[in-house]
């Protein structure tokens, strides 16, 4: 099985991949079949997870990447440095244009960012986690799509290990996000399907960024910090914020040190 997935073509690598992250957020998501509710300590400490599972992955399995291709050209940290940037700037314009709400916010009229709509304040959260699901669906195509470049900066088992990382933190990610659904009163059924449909986006956009660079190799160290400053953008603008909002920073804090741990050992060990 391992070998014939190896053998695929990346696009259709980076699509499993994804379908299985997907998968992974529905199994979190899942998690008001069984729990009635989730207190604040353990959602703090999912999002922090999270977010150091997303700060290791930028780092380890996209920028170093990005560096190491570029590292015979005569400015061998600029296209690490525009690509990073140009993800920021991205999400940042996804968050103009698309209608979200954060998960921390009390009010929907008030705190609703992008354009105004009638949306219900549990559509705008699912809008907001899918928006920030795309840099990751990206990270994974374009980890998948680097691997046929020549260069050896990225490997295969590199690509399944980032993948490995997003599934694993997806998991508390759909739960973090279906479980306070349900709490604000909606069915279960009602509060799963939000949640496993915020992940949806991640098989697609895998699929285009692996597309993309085997349709043009040399941008990729520039894709490869492209998804890393946007997945940046999402830690710092979404998840810390919302690990900090409690009064459990210090177990919120300790959570995405062990994130960062297991997705740099990931990283190291398949890399």
């Amino acid at each position: 099985m391992a070998e014939f997935f190896e053998n695929l073509p990346p696009h259709f690598q980076a699509l499993i991949a994804g379908i299985i992250t997907w998968l992974l957020t529905a199994l979190g998501a899942a998690s008001v079949f069984i729990f009635k509710s989730v207190n604040d300590k353990v959602l703090n400490s999912m999002q922090g997870f999270a977010a150091g599972i997303m700060i290791a992955a930028s780092f380890w399995s996209l920028l170093q990447p990005s560096i190491e291709f570029s590292k015979d050209s005569a400015v061998p940290w600029l296209p690490a440095a525009i690509g990073f940037l140009f993800g920021g700037f991205f999400i940042r314009g996804l968050d103009f244009v698309i209608p979200h709400i954060h998960r921390n916010a009390k009010d929907k009229n008030q705190q609703q960012e992008g354009i105004q709509t009638s949306l219900s304040k549990n559509a705008l959260l699912v809008l907001a986690i899918t928006l920030h699901n795309i840099p990751e669906g990206l990270s994974i195509g374009v980890a998948f799509g680097g691997v046929v470049s020549g260069n050896g900066t990225a490997t295969f088992l590199g690509a399944i290990g980032l993948a490995i990382g997003i599934g694993i933190q997806n998991i508390p990610e759909g739960a973090a996000l279906s479980m306070p659904i349900k709490a604000a009163g909606s069915s279960s059924w009602r509060a799963f399907n939000y949640g496993q449909a915020s992940a949806i986006v991640e098989p697609i956009f895998a699929m285009i960024g692996a597309g993309a660079v085997l349709i043009i190799t040399p941008m990729l160290p520039y894709a490869l910090a492209f998804a890393a400053g946007a997945m940046i953008f999402v830690v710092v603008e979404e998840l810390i914020p919302d690990s900090q909002s409690g009064n459990n920073t210090d177990l919120a804090t300790l959570s995405l040190m062990l994130g960062f741990a297991i997705m740099m050992i990931l990283d190291v060990a398949l890399g």
